[in-house]
């Protein structure tokens, strides 16, 4: 049997039960369809909640977040899921990302001047805190006579420390300073996770940020000349955010290569198709247990449709995933496409001579999983991208 982490298989074996119950009414039923099953099982809602119970503690969550009206993600944060996921969420490469959580934070105070704040309660104080980002969309000055005699200005981050003695930059620490084009329009980026850090260990200590742009001779320049955009004035799609990169110390059970583009991962066993088979062909395929018994191990769709379990709401992005499962008979004996371990190939012998009875045919299980990426709204309404481990088989073998 496969040594791998129990709450894996315990999830496996969920999302089986699940597509078990969708195949009853074709390949992805309605809600309604789900209840009814309940219903006739008699054990409506208990079964039901609990299901989707255990399935947010494999997401990570207690409850799923409240749903606030269709608010468009930024675009920072689209643009990132797509690059590293694929178009099922599967994650295109495991190193791409720092981490395995990537937030982003709108500011609370939506002022007009160049002081910024974000509300980080929606963050674990047992995540690690990887790298902090401030996000400024620089506005096109609205003049150009102040700038004959200069082309670059130079933008300074500071974390404030104190706001008991104004704005002398004294109480403030320098967390990030460069030289910007005058001229130039779009987003900036400045680091400023030593502030994060500092605000994570003592909630009390985040005054926000104060951003001061000055001339290369060191003199202040007029806040209407260099203008970043605010919450209250712009459009959303411009507004001040702060962009969180974090690891929350989930770890996967190592089962080989985790690059789902890897060509070894599937090519020794026959494949399913990527969408779940007709109903039709899902009820022919249970109704015989000789048929079940006489297929060879192999990996079959298992859709995760998260429109039908009532999440579409606050997930972006994926709309569902194919988990796949494993399925079929690992007979003696063993050939190389059965992917078998060299314990699976001894047991498959003891079996089949029968030296001891109690011993069973070796299972049908994955040996490669691949992780898969969450966009989705939190309920402060701030914009989540989450990868999780162990989420698709990839392939399976006899172990």
């Amino acid at each position: 049997m496969l040594q791998g982490s129990p709450q894996i298989l315990e999830m496996l074996m969920f999302l089986i039960s699940l597509a078990a119950l969708m195949r009853t009414s074709g390949a992805r039923p309605s809600l309604r369809s789900l209840e009814n099953h309940f219903t006739i099982d008699n054990e409506p809602e208990e079964v039901r909640s609990a299901a989707i119970k255990r399935l947010l503690e494999v997401f990570g969550m207690e409850d799923p977040p409240a749903i606030h009206g269709h608010k468009q993600p930024p675009q920072y944060m689209l643009d990132l899921y797509n690059t590293v996921a694929d178009v099922d969420g599967v994650t295109k490469d495991p190193y791409l990302l720092e981490g395995n959580t990537v937030r982003s934070f709108f500011d609370k105070l939506r002022s007009e001047q160049v002081e910024y704040r974000f509300n980080l309660s929606t963050v674990a104080s047992t995540e690690k805190i990887l790298t902090a980002e401030l996000h400024l969309f620089k506005l096109r000055p609205q003049t150009t006579l102040a700038f004959n005699r200069h082309h670059f200005c130079q933008v300074s981050v500071y974390q404030i420390m104190d706001t008991s003695r104004g704005n002398n930059t004294h109480d403030k620490k320098l967390l990030s300073s460069r030289l910007i084009p005058v001229h130039s329009v779009g987003w900036e980026v400045f680091t400023i996770t030593q502030a994060v850090r500092s605000w994570m260990s003592d909630e009390g200590s985040n005054l926000g940020l104060h951003v001061v742009v000055r001339t290369l001779g060191g003199s202040q320049i007029d806040k209407k000349l260099i203008r970043f955009a605010s919450g209250r004035h712009h459009h959303q799609s411009k507004q001040p955010m702060l962009v969180l990169f974090t690891d929350d110390g989930r770890h996967s059970a190592t089962l080989g290569s985790t690059d789902p583009h890897d060509t070894t991962a599937t090519s020794s066993l026959p494949q399913g198709p990527m969408l779940a088979p007709s109903s039709r062909t899902a009820r022919s395929a249970d109704s015989s247990e000789e048929e079940g018994a006489s297929m060879p191990c192999q990996r079959l769709p298992l859709y995760v449709d998260f429109e039908e379990i009532g999440w579409s709401g606050w997930i972006v992005s994926p709309r569902g995933y194919n988990a796949y499962h494993c399925k079929g008979s690992c007979p003696f004996p063993l050939g190389q496409n059965m992917r078998p371990t060299n314990h699976a190939t001894v047991q498959s012998i003891i079996h089949a001579l029968k030296l001891i009875k109690s011993i069973e045919t070796p299972c049908c299980v994955p040996d490669k999983l691949f992780s898969i990426n969450l966009l989705y709204f939190d309920d402060d309404e701030n914009v989540v991208l989450k990868q999780y481990k162990d989420m698709v088989a990839g392939s399976c073998g006899c172990h």
